[in-house]
């Protein structure tokens, strides 16, 4: 089963000092190399900042944007892990390890892989998970 890992941390690497962001990124290239050996690894990345981001909304047909995603919370959404996991629990371990959890959160999320989801995203020229 496949899922989510939604990092979320009060900075983002390009918000830390030097130091910190070095650190920060050597840990995740041990967990991430970990992760791969352990066969738990589909995919990564990491985000940049939330000034960089566009959010795009369509109502009545128009699309409007703004900058940024304004939210009410100091934590921001800084990147990702899609792992695969045999259930939960699993998962939550293998989430424990990311590094990001140490200074923020992670949200783990099962991905969807119901056959109407595989059905829609083969139509549309996507594998199907």
């Amino acid at each position: 089963m496949k899922f989510l890992c939604l990092i979320c941390a009060d900075k983002v690497m390009e918000q830390m000092s030097a130091t910190d962001a070095e650190k920060h990124f050597e840990d995740y290239v041990e967990f991430t190399a970990n992760i791969r050996r352990s066969g738990h690894y589909v995919g990564c990345n990491r985000l940049l900042p939330p000034e960089q981001a566009t959010t795009v909304r369509v109502r009545d047909g128009k699309i409007s944007t703004t900058d940024g995603p304004w939210v009410e919370t100091k934590e921001q959404l800084g990147g990702y892990f899609v792992i695969e996991a045999r259930d939960l629990n699993e998962a939550i371990r293998i989430a424990a390890k990311i590094p990001g959890a140490w200074h923020g959160c992670v949200e783990v999320r099962p991905i969807a892989d119901d056959a109407p989801t595989r059905r829609i995203l083969a139509a549309g020229g996507a594998e199907a998970a």
